[in-house]
C-alpha cells in the first residue's frame, strides 16, 4: 500500500516532468496509395524529415490495388490542364522508374475503337488533343490496319486510335516499390493511422492527430484519395466534392491472356474511359470497369448487375473472350472530384498555409503520380521548403522472382538459401524464400493479401486455395502471433476461428 508521501512525490513528478513534445517533421503526407507513395519517394531524395500516415494496415490498399493497371498515353485530358501535362510526363517517367525499382512494366500500346461515324469524329478529336498534349506516335487506323494490328477485336469496329506509348504495370507493386524506397531513404511510415484532426500551429505548420498519436509538421500533403474531401475539410473551407465511383472487373485466367496484345478501349464518355480489355503484366486478361456512383467510398462490393454490364460492353470490343475463365471478380473505388470552380482537372494546390491538396487524382492518376509528386515538390519549394539533394540517395531496388531465373541461377540461389527450393504457390511458382523476403522487407505485410501483393503468392488460378494455409503459417511464425490472429486483408478479416466446432 502506498504512503501519502509516495503519492505526493508521484504527483509532484507528474507536475514537474516536462511533457514530451511531438517530433517536428518537414513534410507529413496523408495517404499511401500511388500518389502518396510517389510523393514520399520524390521527397526522400532530399534532406528532409518526412512521415507518411496511412489509415489502412498496408500501403496501396485502396484504389491503387483495384484499378485498370494502365499507364495512359495522354490523348484524353483536355489540353492545357494539369491532368494533361502530368499524364504525359508521368508516362515518360514510368519506364525508367519501373526498371530502376524492379516493377513489372510492359509497353503494349493502346487502341480506342470507334463503331460509328460519330465515334470516328470523337477519335479525330482525341487525336488532335493528343497532338496538342505532345503525345508521340498517335495514329488513326482504318479497319484493315486495325485488323492486322489486333485480330481479336470486333469486326464491327470501323477504325481505332493507336497510341504506342501506352503501357501496363502492376499498380500495387509500383506503389509498394516507391514507398519501400522512400523508407529505405529515411522516410517514416505509420500504418493504421487514420487522421482525425488538423490544427494550425502558432509558429506555422500543422499539428496532425491520428488516433492517440499527434505529429507536428511544417507542411502537410493531402493524398488521401476518396477521403481527400474529408481531410481537406479539417484544414480549409470546402472547394471540391469527392463523388466515389465504383468500377467492377473480371480477372481472367492466363489461358485468356493472349486474346489481345494491346489495351483495347471503347470511346470515352462522361463517366470515364469505359470498359477495357487488356493483358496484364502477370499474363492474365483484365476486363472492366463499369462506373457507378456510390455514397460510401469504402464500398467495394461486386454485384451481378455490374458484372453483367461489364460483360456486355466487353463483348462489343472483343467478342472472343470467355468469361468462364474468370478466376476473380473485384471492384475498386475512384475519387471523382467535382471542383466548385467547374474546372475538370486534378486538384494540386495550397489550400491553406502549409497545407497542400493532391486530390481528385482520378484516371490517369496512376500514370501521372510520379510527375504529380515532382510538381508538388516544386510547390513546396516555392512555399519555402529547402530541397537539398542527398548524395547517398538509394535510387534502385531489386526483388528475386524465382520463376524468372535460369536453372543455373535457381540452383545457385537454393544452395545459398534452401528456402528458395520450397515452392509454396504452385500456380505462380512462388517460393518460401520469396515470401520470407517480403515478410522481412522494409514494409512487411501483416495479411495474406499483403503477401500476395508483394510476391504473387495466391495471384494464380486457384487464388490461394493451395498456398493460403502455408502463407498463413509463415505469417504467424514471422510475426510471432497465433494463427487465429492472421488477417486475410484489413482488420476483422481473420481466416481462422478459435475453439471447437
Amino acid at each position: 500500500m502506498q504512503s501519502i508521501g509516495d503519492c505526493i512525490c508521484f504527483t509532484l513528478f507528474l507536475l514537474i516532468t516536462p511533457k514530451e513534445e511531438p517530433k517536428l517533421y518537414d513534410v507529413l503526407i496523408i495517404g499511401c496509395g500511388i500518389v502518396g507513395a510517389a510523393a514520399a519517394w520524390e521527397l526522400s531524395r532530399y534532406r528532409l524529415r518526412t512521415i507518411v500516415l496511412e489509415e489502412k494496415n498496408d500501403v496501396a490498399a485502396g484504389t491503387t490495388k483495384a484499378n485498370s493497371a494502365i499507364l495512359h498515353a495522354g490523348y484524353d485530358p483536355p489540353p492545357g490542364t494539369l491532368m494533361a501535362r502530368l499524364n504525359v510526363e508521368g508516362s515518360r517517367m514510368a519506364e525508367a522508374l519501373c526498371a530502376a525499382l524492379d516493377v513489372p512494366y510492359r509497353k503494349t500500346g493502346s487502341l480506342v475503337l470507334a463503331f460509328s461515324r460519330e465515334e470516328r469524329a470523337l477519335l479525330e478529336e482525341l487525336l488532335r488533343r493528343g497532338e496538342r498534349n505532345c503525345v508521340p506516335g498517335l495514329e488513326l487506323l482504318d479497319r484493315e490496319a486495325l485488323s492486322r494490328r489486333e485480330p481479336g477485336v470486333s469486326p464491327q469496329a470501323l477504325c481505332a486510335l493507336y497510341a504506342p506509348t501506352a503501357a501496363i504495370v502492376s499498380p500495387w507493386e509500383y506503389a509498394l516499390a516507391l514507398a519501400e524506397t522512400a523508407v529505405r531513404n529515411g522516410t517514416e511510415l505509420r500504418l493504421n493511422s487514420g487522421v482525425t484532426a488538423l490544427e494550425p500551429l502558432p509558429q506555422g505548420g500543422w499539428r496532425v492527430t491520428a488516433g492517440s498519436a499527434a505529429y507536428e509538421s511544417r507542411f502537410v500533403l493531402n493524398a488521401a484519395g476518396v477521403q481527400g474531401e474529408r481531410i481537406h475539410g479539417l484544414a480549409a473551407p470546402a472547394s471540391f466534392h469527392i463523388r466515389p465511383s465504383r468500377g467492377q472487373y473480371y480477372l481472367l485466367d492466363k489461358s485468356q491472356g493472349n486474346q489481345v496484345s494491346h489495351v483495347v478501349f471503347q470511346c470515352p464518355g462522361p463517366k470515364g474511359k469505359g470498359v477495357l480489355v487488356a493483358p496484364t503484366v502477370h499474363g492474365n486478361l483484365l476486363v472492366g470497369p463499369n462506373a457507378e456512383e456510390i455514397s460510401d467510398g469504402e464500398d467495394t462490393a461486386v454485384t451481378a448487375a455490374g458484372l453483367e454490364q461489364v460483360a456486355a460492353m466487353a463483348a462489343r470490343s472483343v467478342p472472343g473472350i470467355s468469361l468462364r475463365e474468370c478466376i476473380r471478380s473485384f471492384a475498386g473505388v475512384r475519387a471523382q472530384a467535382e471542383r466548385f470552380d467547374g474546372v475538370d482537372d486534378f486538384i494540386i494546390q495550397e489550400a491553406a498555409p502549409g497545407f497542400f491538396d493532391l486530390a481528385g487524382i482520378k484516371s490517369p492518376g496512376l500514370t501521372a503520380a510520379p510527375a504529380a509528386a515532382r510538381y508538388a515538390a516544386g510547390l513546396l519549394r516555392e512555399a519555402g521548403l529547402s530541397l537539398e539533394e542527398k548524395p547517398d540517395f538509394i535510387s534502385s531496388r531489386r526483388r528475386i522472382r524465382f520463376k524468372d531465373l535460369s536453372m543455373e541461377e535457381r540452383n545457385a540461389l537454393i544452395r545459398q538459401d534452401p528456402s528458395y527450393g520450397r515452392v509454396i504457390c504452385r500456380c505462380e511458382t512462388v517460393t518460401e524464400g520469396e515470401i520470407l523476403a517480403a515478410l522481412r522487407g522494409p514494409i512487411p505485410p501483416c495479411s495474406i493479401d499483403g503477401v500476395k501483393r508483394r510476391c504473387g503468392a495466391g495471384l494464380g488460378r486457384c487464388q490461394g486455395g493451395f498456398c493460403g494455409p502455408r502463407v498463413l503459417e509463415l505469417l504467424a511464425r514471422e510475426r510471432g502471433i497465433p494463427p487465429e490472429q492472421v488477417l486475410q486483408e484489413q482488420e476483422g478479416s481473420v481466416v481462422l476461428a478459435g475453439g471447437r466446432i
